[in-house]
């Protein structure tokens, strides 16, 4: 009787544990669109309802967090990558709810603070980053077969644009730009309609033009 009185509370200890460390990620995202890196894990505490004790005994450090962030919001972007041709009537819609949902993960916002976490990430982003990308490929290559989606886009043109378009303005923090984010968005998404009504200058962004590099991160 004591075994199991003990292991259910193990298992209680452990569901509650879980559950503050998934609260202080979402807080922490929180907190970084809206202040940057540098917000203080009091705030962060603040956020997710839970002791400044508990953040440290979940994250050692500033790094570990960040790194945490980072993977929460690429792994939410790769579902979403993946999932979206099943879910949406054509390919243009399913492009549609990828560029609105992953504009929704504050990737323009977060893109300082994700740089941070990133680069001792390589390695353990690039499977998610290949699998955005094919992903993306594979809808816009049904976008354009099926004569929606003007042929002279790529993928690397929507990679640019989503951290661009969801990015705060100079001396704005993010004080309410999200209201904004769909209408801008479906603006660039009817730029990508076929047919198109110009010719566009230069050449697209290929995947290789947004790999990581040594001074910084791509996202």
């Amino acid at each position: 009787m004591s075994t199991t009185a003990e292991r259910s509370r193990v298992t209680r200890m452990r569901a509650d544990a879980s559950r503050n460390r998934e609260r202080i990620v979402a807080a922490a995202r929180e907190a970084f669109v809206e202040h940057g890196p540098e917000v203080t894990f009091d705030e962060i505490a603040r956020r997710a309802g839970v002791g400044n004790a508990t953040v440290y005994r979940h994250f050692a450090d500033r790094t570990e967090l960040i790194r945490q962030v980072t993977l929460e919001v690429m792994n939410r972007v790769v579902a979403l990558a993946e999932s979206v041709l099943d879910d949406s009537p054509d390919a243009f819609e399913a492009l549609r709810r990828f560029v609105h949902g992953a504009a929704h993960e504050h990737i323009g916002a977060l893109c300082s603070t994700l740089d941070e976490g990133c680069r001792p990430l390589a390695v353990e982003l690039s499977d998610q980053r290949i699998r955005v990308e094919r992903a993306l490929e594979r809808i816009m290559d049904q976008g354009r077969a099926s004569g929606l989606l003007r042929p002279d886009v790529v993928p690397g043109d929507i990679l640019i644009a989503l951290p661009q378009l969801t990015r705060p303005l100079p001396g704005t923090a993010c004080l309410g730009l999200e209201r904004f984010f769909d209408r801008h968005l479906q603006l660039f998404l009817d730029g990508l309609r076929a047919p198109a009504r110009s010719a566009l200058p230069g050449a697209g962004a290929t995947f290789a033009d947004l790999r990581p590099n040594p001074q910084g991160t791509t996202m």
